[in-house]
């Protein structure tokens, strides 16, 4: 297997082509959004030509107060593990309060979702397999209290994220806090 080539596109280094890498988080390609928060995805999806990662998704997601993902449930499992800061876990309709550390096992099927909480920036590994076709985004009142629930459940992305701010490649403002800048 070959090294791929990294290619900076504005906000980092991000795979060009098929293979192996090595890249710090500090100089990786970062996402943002005014009410998503930031998101290191490794991968170059919305690259030209997009190189994926066909069975394992990583990614490193930090959400201000208030930010947030969306309600959803998937075909495959998932883990998160809160690497610094504070925020809200919202998983079957509860609520939970994680800090540095805390480790959540989410299995198949498992309703959940993030909002930052606190007094500044919180970061999250992110761990999901690729495979699979299915996701699923129900209503939930405790997550419509953070803007975080869909109206009408749905299991198509599509309709849930034309409405959803999207992604910006750039470096979010509070890069300055975060623990790689």
């Amino acid at each position: 297997m070959r090294e791929a080539q990294l290619k900076d596109s504005g906000s980092g280094l991000a795979p060009a082509t098929e293979g192996w890498f090595v890249v710090n988080v500090r100089d990786a390609e970062w996402w943002s959004s005014e009410t998503r928060g930031a998101a290191c995805w490794f991968a170059s999806e919305y690259g030209e030509p997009p190189v994926e990662f066909e069975q394992l998704g990583i990614n490193v997601t930090v959400l201000e107060p208030g930010q947030s993902s969306v309600y959803h449930a998937e075909t495959n499992q998932e883990a998160f593990l809160v690497l610094a800061g504070e925020c809200r876990l919202i998983v079957e309709g509860e609520e939970r309060r994680l800090g540095p550390w805390d480790f959540f096992h989410c299995p198949s099927w498992t309703e959940h979702a993030f909002v930052g909480a606190g007094d500044g920036p919180c970061t999250i590994l992110m761990v999901g397999a690729h495979a699979g076709p299915g996701v699923r985004y129900p209503v939930s009142k405790a997550a419509a209290r953070y803007g975080a629930s869909v109206e009408e459940e749905t299991s198509d992305p599509e309709q849930v994220y034309a409405t959803a701010e999207r992604f910006r490649r750039e470096r979010p403002p509070f890069w300055s806090r975060l623990p790689w800048a």
